[in-house]
């Protein structure tokens, strides 16, 4: 799965785009040193997310919204259209 599948899927899960899990997780206290075992359990408990959405999540909370060229252009699995990520929801993407 594509990094931002990842977060594409935490959205679908909870009906809040990326940024808006992001900005409550802000408001909740966290930012880029928090521990990733807090804010997983606070996506958890109080948005039902899972490690791998709530890992994306934290990778963007951390790093902000860019990633590694590595899959890129690729045809694997974990490819993406891009290394900058989506953070303002599926409703916001052409087609």
């Amino acid at each position: 799965m594509s990094f931002q599948a990842y977060l594409d899927g935490a959205e679908k899960k909870t009906g809040h785009t990326p940024q808006q899990l992001l900005d409550a997780l802000g408001a909740a206290g966290f930012d880029a040193g928090s521990k990733a075992g807090d804010v997983l359990a606070w996506l958890a408990a109080e948005h039902g997310l899972g490690r791998g959405h709530g890992m994306a999540l934290v990778h963007v909370l951390k790093n902000g919204p860019v990633i590694s060229d590595k899959h890129v252009g690729t045809s694997g699995t974990h490819r993406d259209e891009s290394t900058r990520l989506r953070l303002d929801g599926l409703a916001h993407r052409d087609g």
